[in-house]
């Protein structure tokens, strides 16, 4: 029997790092699902982990977004 591994998240198949689901500087409205071990909320938006600092699992907030690297995201409340 041979297993697969479909690799989930943004971008999908081999192309890791290509296009992300945000843009720097555009708002988008999320919910926190987790904390940060450095206490900052985190949300997903089509996969990319997006860190908001003073937020809770489970705001719904609308954030601005103020970074895009790589492999994540950042953001800040908007109010």
């Amino acid at each position: 029997m041979q297993m697969s591994y479909e690799r989930r998240g943004y971008g999908g198949g081999g192309n890791r790092f290509g296009p992300k689901p945000v843009e720097e500087g555009k708002e988008y409205d999320v919910d926190i699902k987790e904390i940060s071990r450095r206490g900052e909320g985190i949300a997903r938006v089509e996969g990319l982990v997006v860190f908001i600092p003073n937020t809770k699992p489970g705001d719904h907030v609308k954030i601005k977004i103020t970074r895009v690297a790589p492999r994540f995201a950042s953001g800040e409340v908007v109010q």
